[in-house]
């Protein structure tokens, strides 16, 4: 007999407050997090509200600023690349090993997962798209049967969400090239070939990494662009 999955504490449910606002840009970067309106907004007194900054603090996704406080740490393209060199790595592992181990379970369960991918695309939901591929890459882990790479893996999940929801706001959807290679991915697994499910795995992150990252450096050159915009018309209008 197992027990129940314990209630998430207090300062849990604060950090994933703040953190999917992050992640969905409710909370945009370098906005500033004062500790006061946040426990307002949630609800709970300043404690809770201010360990759970400390958390975020510790995992990247907070900073203290200079005379501004807490803020939104800004996406910066070479943590996107350091996350997704480690991820090329773990998901080529994590293929190979579902493949060797994990042929049937892939076949049962792998196609519903990749179809509700391309139902998420057509929806035009960005919070679907998200989902759904997370889903499936946390699919292989598991099926992988390598709870280490599992557990390096559970970090990153949410930089994913973050970087993906910033493109897919203005891009709205992933291309559907994404889920053809999922669908090859799984293929190989299916046919028990490690070999081929790993160089799959690995170009398919590889890919990713350039796209997102090109997308990241044109979205900060149009909000530079917009600043300084903004910047020209108010010094116009003061002069």
């Amino acid at each position: 007999m197992t027990g129940a999955t314990p209630a998430p504490s207090l300062v849990e449910q604060v950090y994933e407050r703040i953190l999917s606002e992050i992640c969905e840009g409710i909370l945009a970067p370098n906005a500033r997090l004062i500790q006061d309106e946040l426990a307002a907004a949630y609800q709970v007194s300043r404690q809770p509200v201010q360990q759970a900054l400390m958390l975020l603090r510790e995992r990247g996704f907070v900073a203290d600023a200079p005379k501004r406080g807490v803020i939104v740490t800004p996406l910066d393209t070479d943590v996107l690349r350091d996350v997704y060199e480690t991820r090329e790595v773990l998901d080529g592992l994590s293929c190979r090993l579902a493949a060797e181990r994990a042929g049937q379970r892939a076949r049962a369960e792998g196609p519903a997962l990749v179809a509700q991918g391309r139902d998420a695309i057509a929806s035009g939901s960005v919070s679907r798209q998200i989902a759904a591929d997370i889903a499936f890459h946390q699919f292989i882990y598991e099926i992988s049967g390598n709870r280490s790479a599992e557990e390096a893996a559970r970090p990153h999940w949410h930089f994913m969400r973050r970087i993906m929801g910033a493109v897919l706001r203005v891009e709205r959807h992933i291309s559907n090239d994404i889920w053809n290679e999922h669908g090859a991915i799984l293929d190989a697994i299916v046919a028990g070939n490690g070999q081929e499910a790993e160089r799959l795995g690995r170009a398919h992150i590889s890919r990713a990494s350039r796209k997102f990252a090109g997308h990241l450096r044109t979205l900060q050159e149009q909000t530079a662009e917009r600043q300084r915009s903004r910047s020209l018309t108010a010094r116009s209008l003061i002069g």
